[in-house]
């Protein structure tokens, strides 16, 4: 197969009724272990990487680790998705690298911490929109702040995010503004703020409807039944791996992340992309610290990442099952990034079922 392109992957998740898992990509391993799970349970791979991320590996290589992910694993549906863009330039950028889709942040300014308003939103992202679907690229858009309904207050994460006092209504977004943001802006995918939040510490217990509000995303979908709706900030934050980074000299508080039948709740109400890092993060932490605890006079980095890479594979099939996307990567045919533009053009990209 080739590269796809996240409004294509969408709209067959949509018509399919499944969820696509969205795989924050930091290094080598990581993007080994995503697209490994992928082949092992033949679903379609999205791949992200940050603003940071590609600070941290460099655009370069990048560039060449998508690439080798893309001819080790041919017979894969592989979608390269900007995460968090903050402003045209850094769009566009990405897009020039061979990214298939990007994200336009403009619920925060361009210097990713401060809130904007709805104005500001819609114009930026309209602007990436429209460079974007001329050359067949997919755009996903944000409307609200993410943070906690727990506490009020914004948060920041690898450099991205608002840190202090959020008044609620900016930390859930609006069904009617959802509605009018999707139809002046023409994002193909829309990110909603619930009460998720990025990073480990989402919630002090387990949530529950006073501080995840998944009924915000129903009501977003029954004004929106047709538009792709995006979980950030949705990793599990698992037991198991709290315990496998305290167990090994970690000093990890107790923390709560998004339950899992909770995003399998939100996808039978059009969320099509969930977006996890954190939990891939704990997984290869956790990990290392095992090895190295166990292994005190060992200086072997291939060893030490090793079981990382393992336990990331294991992580992603079970997101892969449990939100149905396993079994759908051979009923894609990818279309090109030139017949995307020509029907972005033509105007026959209306949103299908979601």
């Amino acid at each position: 197969m080739a590269l796809i392109t996240l409004r294509q992957l969408l709209d067959h998740a949509g018509e399919h009724t499944y969820g696509m898992p969205a795989f924050n990509i930091t290094n080598l391993e990581t993007l080994q272990a995503v697209v490994e799970a992928a082949d092992r349970t033949n679903s379609p791979v999205l791949l992200q990487a940050s603003s940071t991320a590609r600070k941290y590996m460099g655009d370069a290589f990048l560039r060449h680790m998508f690439e080798a992910a893309v001819e080790q694993y041919p017979h894969l549906p592989i979608c390269l998705h900007l995460d968090h863009g903050n402003e045209l330039a850094t769009c566009m950028s990405a897009m020039d690298m061979g990214f298939t889709s990007v994200m336009m942040d403009g619920s925060l300014l361009a210097d990713a911490k401060t809130p904007s308003d709805y104005a500001y939103n819609v114009s930026e992202t309209a602007s990436v929109v429209e460079v974007a679907h001329a050359r067949g690229i997919s755009v996903e858009g944000e409307l609200g702040v993410l943070g906690s309904l727990e506490t009020g207050m914004g948060e920041k994460e690898d450099g991205h995010g608002f840190e202090g006092m959020l008044a609620r209504n900016q930390l859930l977004t609006d069904p009617d503004e959802a509605a009018q943001f999707v139809a002046e802006t023409g994002v193909d995918a829309l990110a909603v703020a619930c009460g998720t939040s990025h990073g480990a510490y989402k919630f002090s217990r387990r949530p529950n409807g006073d501080i995840l509000a998944m009924d915000t995303i129903e009501a977003i979908h029954a004004k929106l039944p047709n538009t792709h709706l995006v979980m950030h900030g949705a990793s599990t934050v698992p037991q198991y791996l709290q315990d496998l980074i305290n167990e090994n000299g970690g000093e990890m508080a107790q923390t709560f992340g998004v339950p899992l039948e909770e995003v399998e709740r939100g996808i039978k109400s059009g969320v099509r992309k969930i977006n996890i890092d954190t939990d891939i993060r704990m997984a290869m932490t956790g990990s290392m610290r095992e090895f190295l605890s166990n292994n005190r006079s060992s200086f072997d980095t291939r060893g030490a990442l090793k079981p990382g890479r393992e336990r990331t594979i294991e992580l992603c099939i079970e997101r892969n099952e449990r939100f149905g996307c396993a079994g759908q990567a051979d009923k894609i045919k990818p279309l090109s990034l030139e017949l995307m533009a020509d029907r972005y053009a033509a105007g026959v990209m209306n949103h299908r079922a979601a």
